[in-house]
């Protein structure tokens, strides 16, 4: 089953985040806290959404994440992957779009459709919208994860790569930016 995330799904979707950067090979760059997530997520402006896939039968025995079990069900399913997005834009298309900023099922659980079904829910939430495009990006050596994405019909974009400043380099940059007396800042978000 997917859903969408509520405010008592941070704690677990944080661990999943963990767990996808363990996967990743970098298991202590996580620097977000449950607050910083919540923030994200649920703030006044949310920065992203997140969607989440729970397992086919209930936790024996769990407690629930955010409180007690709704009405009639004594434990609901665990959830064992998650998918965070936010839109973009696309100045060629002048349409808004979708990426897709992290994908992960537990390990245990894949093969078990929760990727696909994750996917499938995003593409929906392109279609209602009026997205054109639903983009992410994949790691070089993960070829599980590209091997699945292509079975899915998605391509790989040729001649493009990522670029990234952060860190002191961001810091720099923001220096070159000199305030000027009635310059327009940029915004919200």
């Amino acid at each position: 089953m997917i859903r969408v995330a509520g405010p008592g799904d941070v704690e677990v979707v944080l661990e999943l985040v963990r767990e996808l950067a363990a996967y990743e090979r970098e298991p202590d760059r996580v620097a977000m806290t449950p607050a910083d997530l919540h923030a994200a997520l649920f703030g006044p402006v949310a920065a992203a959404y997140c969607l989440v896939a729970t397992a086919d039968e209930p936790a024996g025995g769990a407690t629930p994440v955010g409180g007690a079990p709704p009405t009639g069900v004594a434990h609901p399913p665990p959830v064992v992957g998650f998918a965070i997005w936010h839109p973009t834009f696309s100045t060629w298309t002048g349409q808004s779009g979708m990426y897709l900023i992290d994908l992960f099922v537990r390990p245990e659980h894949r093969r078990g459709g929760h990727g696909r079904a994750l996917l499938a829910a995003l593409a929906a939430v392109c279609v209602e919208r009026g997205y054109r495009r639903l983009e992410w990006a994949v790691l070089d050596w993960n070829t599980p994860a590209q091997a699945f994405y292509r079975s899915l019909a998605a391509q790989p974009l040729t001649g493009w790569s990522t670029w990234r400043v952060d860190g002191d380099a961001l810091t720099d940059l923001a220096a070159l930016a000199r305030p000027r007396p009635g310059a327009v800042t940029a915004g919200p978000g």
